[in-house]
Formats: structure tokens, sequence, C-alpha cells
């Protein structure tokens, strides 16, 4: 009795043992993958921590795919794009001189008929004019030697001198003097030299294609419904001639110069009128940009520099330094912050002079209302006060 005591106590002995040795080995492991975990983590920290990180900074990180597949087939498919604007601008022109201007001298009075004559033609040679010279000018490139100019930089991705409001282009794989945006529609970039051509173009083709929109409406009305009366004698036609008989015969039908001239015109309003809606958007956007000095990669430059400047308290989050002042403490006094504002405005009026090169009256008429090739106010490389801007404005705080 005694030996089976001791032998299932010498059993049950053993299989504690076991069972705190298999615990211990389990206990061990997880605590292992524990610390290798950690270490893991820390290590990914460490190797990932910036202290500049933010929200943006992982967007444009998350997005650098797409922008280098947008980079590469803007590069390839500039050509098309410019070929299509051509295209379509001559389909619209086509249509004009072929359907719209016979009908014009037909129907209407001489003094409509002048005025017609004269401002289309006006409008269509600006349109011409800006779009060749945006094409074919070339924005300005920094030179690649070093020179003698102040607060320059170096460009990370071409290893050259950078001048102040100058922009690697990655599609043209450039630095671009006050770079603007790359535009595939022209194929090539908008800079100091041809920002003033990009422009004018947009705002002669929206000119363009409001005026087409606005004369053409009622006949863009008529041949709709012609077309309507098309699709419903088509139907009862076909609806005869399969129960026609001996005595039936089919309506008539609209000849082939009838359908082309309707669907030409409604062709001719429904683009333009598109086109109206979109670079109208695009030409007031650039223009409010003019309106204070900025290019579109400035405001995004000086909208981030706004808000660190505004968490840092050296600049007012208003117009005025007495904005945001309580009137429980409105006789306290206030520190005075200074207002943000970009470096390159000289104001409202004098910031579209010196974009359009306007240094007198009559060149309001020469170089705006006129087709003129002059040359932009500065080399691009430095930004002094012109000489018709009469005052500098306030003392300024910006990049």
């Amino acid at each position: 009795m005694r030996s089976r005591q001791r032998m299932f106590a010498a059993v049950m002995r053993l299989l504690l043992k076991c069972l705190r040795l298999g615990r211990r080995r389990r206990f061990k492991l997880v605590r292992q993958v524990e610390q290798l975990w950690h270490y893991g983590h820390l290590c990914l920290r460490s190797l990932l921590y910036n202290s500049f990180t933010n929200g943006d900074v992982v967007l444009d990180s998350l997005f650098e795919p797409v922008y280098w597949l947008v980079d590469h087939v803007t590069r390839w498919f500039g050509v098309a794009f410019v070929a299509l604007v051509i295209g379509l601008t001559s389909s619209i022109v086509a249509i004009v001189y072929i359907c719209l201007l016979p009908l014009i001298l037909q129907t209407y009075t001489p003094a409509w008929i002048c005025w017609h004559l004269a401002y289309g033609h006006w409008n269509l040679i600006m349109i011409v004019f800006h779009y060749y010279m945006a094409i074919t000018t070339s924005p300005g490139h920094p030179p690649q030697a070093k020179n003698d100019l102040t607060g320059i930089s170096i460009c990370r991705k071409c290893i050259a001198p950078k001048p102040a409001r100058t922009h690697h282009c990655s599609i043209c794989n450039r630095c671009v003097l006050k770079m603007d945006h790359h535009c595939p529609w022209l194929n090539n970039c908008v800079g100091h030299y041809n920002h003033r051509y990009f422009f004018s173009f947009c705002l002669f083709m929206t000119m363009g294609c409001i005026y087409c929109s606005i004369s053409g409406w009622e006949m863009f009305r008529d041949a709709y419904a012609a077309i309507e009366r098309m699709k419903l004698l088509e139907k009862e036609r076909l609806q005869v001639v399969a129960n026609q008989t001996y005595y039936q015969t089919p309506p008539p039908t609209f000849s082939f110069r009838q359908r082309a001239f309707h669907k030409s015109v409604v062709y001719l309003w429904v683009l333009c009128s598109s086109v109206a809606l979109a670079l109208g958007a695009l030409t007031l956007w650039h223009a409010a940009l003019i309106t204070r000095g900025e290019t579109s990669i400035e405001r995004h430059i000086n909208r981030k520099e706004r808000q660190r400047l505004q968490k840092k308290g050296k600049v007012s989050t208003a117009h005025s330094t007495g904005a945001g002042r309580s009137r429980a403490r409105c006789d306290e006094p206030l520190p005075i912050l200074q207002v943000f504002r970009n470096p390159y405005s000289y104001g409202s009026w004098d910031n579209w002079k010196v974009f359009l090169g306007v240094d007198v009256p009559r060149h309001w008429i020469t170089r705006v209302l006129l087709p003129s090739p002059h040359l932009p106010h500065g080399t691009g490389l430095s930004w002094d006060l012109p000489p018709y801007v009469m005052e500098q404005r306030a003392p300024l705080l910006a990049i």
C-alpha cells in the first residue's frame, strides 16, 4: 500500500515538474516575442522619425507614384494636346466661315455685319498670336554658372544656382524662372517670359467662346429643333416603308447638307459653351493670382509659410493689428505683429501693370488690345522695383 502511494506521489511530482517546465518555456517564448516586437517598433520609429513630418508630407509621399506617372504621361502627350487644341479651334473657325458667315451676311443688318466681322477677326488674331507665342517662347531658365546674385540657392535636382521665384519642372527636367506650372495644352512650361502670353490666350479664348455661345444661341435652338424633326421624320419614314402600299409614298427627308449644317451648329455651341465654362474658371483663378502678385506655386508656398508664422506668433491672423481683441481686455496693450504679405506684390493695380508691361497709358492699346511681343519687366533673376511703380508698399514679411 505504501509502495503504491509512493509511486503515485512520484508520478504526480514528475507531472507537476513537467507542467512547470512547459509553463516556463511558454512564458519565455512569449517574452521573447514581446521583446522582438518592441525592438522592431523602436527600430522602425527611429528610421522614419522626422520632426518636420505632418499629414501633408505623408500624403505627398503616398501620391509620389501618381505624380511620377502624371509627369511622364504629360511629357509624352503634350504634342497630342497641342494638336487637339489646334484641331478643335480650326473646326470652330471652319464652321463659322462655311456655315454661319453666309447666313450672317444674308440676314443681319450692315451695322451688325461690321461688328461681327471686326470683333470676330480681332479675337481670332489675338487667340492665334498668343497661343503661338506661348508655345514657342521659352519660359526662361537660370544660368548654369555661378553668379553674384544675393540670396541664391542651389537646386537639389539640377545642382545649379536657383534664383528667387525659380522652381524645378520635373516634366521639362529643368529649372524655370518664375515658374507658374507646366501646361500640357502648350507642351511648355509657363514661366517668366511666356506667362503673359498664356494668360492672354486663356482670356481671349474665353472671350471668343462666350461670343460664339451668345451670338449662336438662336441658331443653336433652331438647329436642335431641326435635328429633333429629322429624327421624327426618319422614324415615320421607316414605319411607312415597312407598311408601304402602291398608293403611299414616304415623307421627304432632309438632305446631307442640311443635316451637316444643323449638326455643325449644335457642335459649335456645345463645344464653345463647355470651353467657356472650364477655361473661364481657370482664367479667373489666374487673374486672382496676378492681382496678388503670385504664381500658382507661390500661392501654396506663401499659404504654408503664413500658417507656420502664425503658429509661432510672428504674424497676426487678421489684416488689422486690433482684430481678435476681446472686449474685456480692449485696454491692454497688444504685441505689435506684422501682417504677412507677398514680397513680390506692388498692389493690385501695379501688379497688373507689371504683368502686362504697361509703362505708359498708350501701352493699354498697343500692348494689351493689340498683339505685342514685348518682354516682361526684369530678367527673372532679380526682382527690383519697376520704375513706373510709384511707391513701395508697407514692410513685408515673407519667405
